[in-house]
């Protein structure tokens, strides 16, 4: 069951409520590099496999990579670690590969 926004507001500290909010800009910009039939078929895959990458042929686990790739989780790891850490985080971990 999940809290009313109201309830949440209160028993969340307002500094964690910003700091995730910068986490899901963040994801939201990565997610947004792949296009629209992309997305969609990233969910499908995520869908199907349930967890277990077993559910999934080698062709569709392959695809899954590609797309996952395209999103560059390394760029979106070094920007969260840069925006949150107190020291200075290496410029090529927060650099795009293109």
């Amino acid at each position: 069951m999940a809290l009313n926004p109201i309830k949440a507001a209160r028993v969340i500290p307002m500094a964690r409520l910003l700091a995730a909010a910068q986490v899901v800009m963040l994801a939201r910009r990565h997610w947004h590099r792949l296009d629209p039939y992309e997305r969609r078929r990233v969910i499908t895959l995520v869908r199907v496999a349930g967890g277990r990458r077993g559910r999934l042929t080698p062709g569709e686990r392959l695809e899954l990579v590609r797309l996952i790739a395209k999103a560059d989780p390394k760029l979106f790891a070094g920007l969260v670690v840069q925006k949150f850490s107190p020291v200075p985080f290496p410029k090529r971990m927060v650099r795009s590969k293109s």
